[in-house]
């Protein structure tokens, strides 16, 4: 229990009506969980507005209320706080209650549209190796150390974000790397976090739907860079055009990674195939087990943080040839028959195109390349006829399918995806909407030698059809057809 007073501690207030010095039990943004001595902050949502139900919250029992816009009729002995952006506030007023815990560990951030989770999660793996205590917060899976816990957002909600950074702090956690995304920087998620690092690993086609303009998307990651401080590092992938744009304004220092242009780490790719990768890195030889072009940017990012968090640089060589892949990035395995199968979470058309090119520069040609792949409903519609074109000009043969349908009816998702195929490449085209039944079909087709990539939902162990979730797992329905056909 805090005093509300302390819990604004750096909030940008407008006005108060009350008293500060009131004590608070929790804070919340939804209603719906607010309990007796609660403060509840109203949130603008994309789907619902919170000063709709600060009524509400008061009758559970909120005591204090954070909002934009005070209400008409205020209750007599409740405190209300009028601030200019109530996203921001809620940031703030977490940090503060669970007593600002990312200044207690060294906080890195990864940022960019491909490549956040493998990143992340490789450095996690490879920090716990060296002998650290670790923290995670990821698409896949949140970490608290050797404690999982599932994730349910690629950057969580800023209570949930400092609750688990404080968690991190009462067991010991020396370093947390964690997924920023262009909607958690957008919405304030990150906002009173002490970063000691970012990095940007590229920008591509995704989450239009929300951004509305690609310069905006571009922006929104660049406002990460804006505010880390000068003791931090900014660490930017400078193949991609956009790595120079996130440096522009930043004060923190700058370092940059390139496999194609000159850069402070440079890697190239000596050997590519499905067992791993053999790269030089800077003038050093490392073998890996991970695989493509885009994983040796990834392999490049962590060998650079590990660097500038202090790690020795013969060690970290060491432990990269020790890491696994990431559940759902290029995850594989071949059958009995010799079928190869892969698991790639690719959902956007440059990581698609990334995923297919690294397949067929590994791939003799004298084998099919059959692509399972959709595209999620209630999303960005302009990439759909985008994938269609990059899957059936890529494969040997395509099934577009159901991914996420959500709200959407899947036949007009997948109408949007067909119209990205040029009439060449017609006949290699399939269209099965039940995504089970297109795995299967992949595996009926697939002679030994071939390849199935199942592609879009990588790790997600759900399909979202009209509100509801049910269990669908890639990676466990292609072996158990592929273990079927092959009896």
């Amino acid at each position: 229990m805090m005093l509300l007073k302390d819990i604004l501690y750096k909030v940008t207030i407008n006005a108060v009506v009350g008293d500060t010095g009131v004590r608070v039990k929790a804070i919340d943004f939804d209603s719906r969980n607010v309990k007796k001595g609660d403060l509840f902050v109203a949130v603008h949502g994309t789907l619902a507005d919170g000063h709709d139900y600060i009524d509400t919250a008061i009758k559970n029992g909120a005591t204090a209320v954070v909002c934009e816009i005070l209400p008409k009729d205020l209750v007599e002995g409740i405190t209300y706080v009028e601030v200019g952006n109530s996203g921001k506030a809620l940031a703030i007023l977490a940090s503060n209650y669970y007593d600002t815990p990312s200044g207690n560990l060294r906080l890195i951030g990864v940022t960019g549209t491909n490549g956040k989770t493998t990143v992340a999660s490789l450095l996690y793996q490879l920090f716990k190796k060296a002998g650290y205590k670790v923290g995670l917060l990821s698409t896949v899976k949140i970490m608290v150390d050797n404690t999982m816990y599932k994730a349910t957002h690629t950057t969580p909600d800023s209570l949930t974000i400092n609750k688990y950074l404080k968690d991190m702090n009462e067991v010991g956690v020396e370093f947390c790397f964690m997924e920023v995304s262009s909607h958690g920087i957008h919405q304030y998620r990150t906002e009173g976090l002490h970063f000691e690092g970012g990095i940007f690993t590229n920008l591509s086609h995704d989450h239009l739907d929300y951004h509305k303009t690609f310069a905006e998307y571009r922006d929104v990651k660049k406002i990460f860079f804006d505010q880390l401080p000068e003791k931090a590092f900014s660490l930017v992938n400078v193949d991609d055009k956009n790595g120079l744009v996130m440096l522009q304004n930043t004060k923190a220092r700058k370092f940059t990674y390139a496999l194609k242009g000159y850069a402070d780490y440079k890697a190239q790719i000596l050997e590519n195939q499905f067992s791993g990768l053999l790269l030089k890195v800077n003038e050093s030889e490392v073998w890996t087990r991970l695989i493509g072009d885009f994983n040796a940017y990834n392999v490049l990012a962590i060998y650079a943080t590990a660097d500038l968090l202090g790690l020795e640089k013969d060690e970290i060589l060491r432990l990269i040839s020790e890491i696994d892949s990431v559940s759902g990035r290029f995850q594989y395995f071949i059958s009995k028959k010799k079928v190869t199968a892969i698991i790639d979470y690719a959902h956007t058309p440059d990581a698609l195109k990334n995923v297919l090119e690294t397949i067929n520069s590994i791939r003799t040609k004298n084998e099919e390349l059959i692509t399972v792949v959709g595209c999620g409903g209630d999303r960005d519609k302009t990439k759909r006829p985008k994938m269609g074109h990059i899957a059936s000009a890529l494969s040997t043969k395509v099934i577009f399918t159901s991914d996420n349908p959500r709200s959407e009816a899947p036949e007009d998702i997948l109408k949007d995806i067909e119209d990205g195929v040029e009439p060449l490449n017609y006949k290699k085209t399939l269209t099965i909407s039940d995504r089970k039944q297109a795995i299967k079909t992949a595996c009926q087709l697939a002679q030994p030698n071939d390849i199935i990539l199942i592609a879009g939902k990588g790790h997600e162990t759900y399909q979202e059809i009209k509100g509801e979730r049910f269990d669908f797992n890639d990676f466990k329905i292609v072996q158990e057809f592929l273990k079927q056909i092959q009896k």
